[in-house]
């Protein structure tokens, strides 16, 4: 194992469901939970950003990095959340898969997190 890649999360997937209204929405309460080994997370390096809502409390969203090593794909969909270091983080937009340039396959997977408090 590389020291660059040694930790791990656990992979949050919750199910699509239907409310009584027929509106989708995901059911976190049933969510299935796995744990993936292997990966590198990091703070994304850029200034935490914050916003204040409509209940006039201030937010604060702090931006992670996830990547895998080379050769290692990775199940995470734009939808998962990651639990990590007691923190639960959103997937922020689509994941990224970095094509292999000498062959087929994937040449390593990231993933920008996002925590919001």
């Amino acid at each position: 194992m590389s020291l660059f890649f040694h930790q791990q999360f656990v992979r949050v997937r919750a199910p699509l469901v239907e409310d009584r209204y027929h509106n989708k929405k995901r059911d976190w309460g049933n969510a299935e939970r796995i744990t993936i080994t292997g990966v590198n997370i990091q703070p994304a390096g850029v200034p935490v950003r914050s916003e204040e809502d409509t209940d006039d409390r201030q937010t604060t969203v702090t931006a992670w990095n996830l990547q895998t090593p080379e050769g290692r794909d990775l199940d995470l969909l734009e939808t998962d959340r990651i639990e990590v270091d007691g923190m639960t983080l959103e997937v922020e937009g689509k994941v990224g898969r970095w094509p292999d340039p000498f062959g087929p396959g994937v040449h390593h997977v990231e993933a920008r997190l996002k925590e919001v408090d």
